[in-house]
């Protein structure tokens, strides 16, 4: 325990100020995630999706961004599973991207709805054809009785029958709050949030480490 305790970094490489936030938040993720990908990070997508039922009861998981604009952010799943099951009885999510190698964490809280059938479709038609083919043949975050009944459903899928199942499709986060973080040296990171307020524009504020 002691030795675990003993973990720590300090934080050098840069600061965030209010002078060098952007208006909008969509505006300042686009800033940072083109430097994020400029710097080659190794899954610069991935993020912690945290979900929880209606009685409160949290859950969270890595998935990977697929998308973003100033309507929110996209990413795709099974909508029976574990996860798609608490967003259907509380459609209500955080996403928090880690680019360690910046020193940087990004929190986006907001409201979740599921995307088009054609947004789901587009995006399903463009993935590798052994994706396609899992997405059909698993039954998500249920119990299974082997590695091999799961094999025997992927060899099922015929190949001129791979198309996107109806359980299968994306979600977009609209947010609601995103913070900023910026790690510092002594603990004393830089926290910039936004929140959207009722006239549609965003209030900036710092917060305390």
């Amino acid at each position: 325990m002691s030795s675990i305790a003993e973990i720590r970094k300090d934080y050098i490489l840069k600061s965030f100020n209010e002078t060098d936030a952007a208006a909008d938040p969509l505006m300042q993720f686009d800033k940072w995630w083109q430097e994020a990908m400029s710097g080659n990070l190794p899954e610069v997508n991935a993020m912690t999706l945290a979900t929880s039922s209606a009685d409160g009861v949290p859950s969270a998981r890595i998935v990977l961004l697929k998308g973003f604009d100033e309507k929110g952010f996209v990413f795709f799943t099974n909508y029976e599973s574990f996860k798609g099951q608490q967003l259907a009885e509380n459609p209500r999510a955080c996403l928090v991207f880690f680019w360690k190698e910046l020193e940087r964490q990004v929190r986006i809280t907001g409201i979740i709805e599921k995307t088009s059938d054609i947004v789901s479709d587009e995006y399903f038609n463009s993935r590798p054809e052994m994706s396609r083919v899992s997405a059909m043949a698993s039954p998500q975050s249920r119990v299974i009785e082997s590695r091999q009944w799961l094999e025997n459903e992927v060899a099922k899928v015929e190949p001129g029958s791979i198309k996107r199942p109806d359980n299968w499709g994306g979600y977009i986060v609209r947010p609601i709050t995103v913070e900023f973080w910026q790690g510092r040296a002594n603990r004393l990171h830089d926290r910039i949030q936004y929140t959207l307020e009722e006239n549609g524009g965003w209030k900036m504020e710092r917060l305390a480490p």
